[in-house]
């Protein structure tokens, strides 16, 4: 199978979205912050060694987010990544990526508030999340405040830290609990 790989712009400047006509990871989505997070994963140490302002690597079903901290030129090290994943793709395990950010906890969605707040996030939220390179997981629901943590391209973007994040708050006040908070971490 030939590679087909687009690159798509996010609303962050500072995250590139890479769209491939294969999976990239086999189900769910990870996140490597570092180039010794990614040493299991090649494809992603990969795109790691392009530049030293790689912040980020995402993987999420036939796609990666590429996230630099706004210190390289795009048009610099876009073909170097386009290259890094085409040499790379060929023999890239998509069951190899795993969530390699240490910090996040599991969340159990078998308590009734947090399979509804999922369920809500899943139709209303994560779908353009991920449409614009990102995600968001869920890191904790207590007393009334529900902790997110920002994935891909969502994890440095300007409006995820207001807009987006008021957004998911006033969405869970209106279908959920009107006294609901929501905190990014």
């Amino acid at each position: 199978m030939n590679t087909h790989l687009t690159i798509e712009h996010t609303p962050n400047p500072n995250a590139l979205k890479f769209v491939l006509n294969t999976r990239v990871i086999a189900e769910g989505n990870c996140t490597y912050t570092s180039i010794k997070e990614s040493e299991d994963n090649p494809l992603a140490k990969a795109i790691f060694q392009v530049s030293n302002a790689i912040t980020e690597v995402y993987f999420f079903d036939n796609f990666i987010t590429v996230s630099q901290n706004g210190s390289a030129d795009w048009d610099t090290i876009q073909e170097k990544i386009r290259t890094a994943i085409t040499d790379k793709i060929g023999t890239h395990d998509p069951h190899l990526a795993k969530n390699a950010s240490q910090n996040i906890k599991k969340v159990n969605d078998a308590d009734a508030a947090l399979a509804q707040i999922n369920a809500i996030l899943d139709a209303r939220v994560r779908p353009a999340l991920q449409q614009d390179g990102g995600d968001l997981r869920v890191l904790s629901y207590e007393n009334k405040t529900l902790k997110i943590f920002y994935q891909g391209a969502c994890g440095s973007c300007p409006s995820a830290a207001m807009g987006t994040l008021n957004a998911i708050q006033n969405l869970l006040q209106s279908e959920f609990d009107p006294e609901i908070i929501v905190e990014k971490e």
